[in-house]
């Protein structure tokens, strides 16, 4: 028996990076997959890194079946509240059941001060890093009630999430709030037991930081910085001798807030962060 055999995972954000590493992990344990994912580009985020693409998705969708394992995916902005309630609605209809929630869909912008972000920056961020989380929960929390069988929400947060970051207002922000709304979550449906947390990695290795754009954050004076000139930096934010962690470390974080061995967690704020907010 897997971990999280028999069970539904609801996971938004899957077509690569995290959510394909969650949407696989679980499925490596018995899990079943309802998948969204935007799976095109953002005009404001494209300036940094290239949006997944319905060919990401796909690919997404042939390794879970080639675990043997079904999943239903679905192109979907999680902006969108009536799609994504239609999609998550669509998958439960097939699959049965949800179980585990992981709000993991997100976008990453930066290099401006404060006071130099555009309305239209901010509100794209806060509109999927945090809107868009509540929206995966609103449409989803009703299943897990009515259910009755309780239920693991796992929202992605970030070390950002914890502290200050200066050139990220807009996705700190949304980070921040991503906390708040777990721990009002974890307290609203305790009696349902349906147990809410967050995780908060560092730099994980995916396109969202894998970037010249990220990397000049580190290194302002060089025109092209590459992923090699990065790494020691990105290393010295963090306790641990590493630049940034793996999707598959993420997921294994995941993989055991969603298992029953996590059973009486909720409310927490788990951190996946090689030691980035004790320094």
């Amino acid at each position: 028996m897997g971990r999280v055999e028999g069970k539904v995972a609801f996971i938004t954000g899957a077509a690569r990076g995290q959510g394909r590493s969650h949407a696989l992990r679980l499925a490596q344990e018995g899990a079943d997959i309802i998948a969204i994912d935007v799976a095109e580009d953002i005009p404001s985020v494209t300036r940094f890194y290239p949006g997944a693409t319905e060919a990401d998705l796909a690919e997404t969708v042939a390794q879970v079946e080639a675990l043997d394992r079904r999943i239903v995916a679905s192109k979907v902005d999680v902006r969108d509240y009536d799609a994504l309630k239609g999609a998550l609605d669509t998958g439960v209809a097939e699959l049965g059941h949800v179980d585990i929630v992981s709000a993991n869909a997100g976008i990453f912008l930066h290099s401006d001060k404060t006071h130099e972000v555009s309305d239209s920056d901010w509100d794209d961020v806060l509109d999927i890093n945090l809107k868009g989380v509540w929206h995966t929960v609103k449409a989803a929390i009703p299943h897990l009630i009515a259910q009755g069988t309780g239920g693991s929400i796992v929202l992605t947060s970030s070390t950002a999430g914890i502290k200050g970051t200066p050139n990220v207002a807009p996705y700190t922000a949304s980070k921040h709030g991503v906390v708040g709304l777990m721990k009002t979550l974890a307290l609203e449906l305790a009696e349902h037991n349906i147990r809410v947390n967050s995780i908060h990695p560092t730099g994980v290795a995916t396109d969202m930081i894998l970037n010249e754009t990220t990397f000049k954050l580190f290194l302002p004076d060089e025109e092209h910085p590459t992923r090699e000139q990065a790494a020691p930096v990105f290393q010295s934010t963090n306790a641990l001798p590493v630049p940034w962690v793996e999707p598959i470390d993420i997921s294994n974080a995941l993989l055991f807030l969603a298992s029953d061995e996590a059973r009486y967690v909720t409310g927490l704020e788990l951190k996946v962060d090689a030691g980035y907010t004790t320094k």
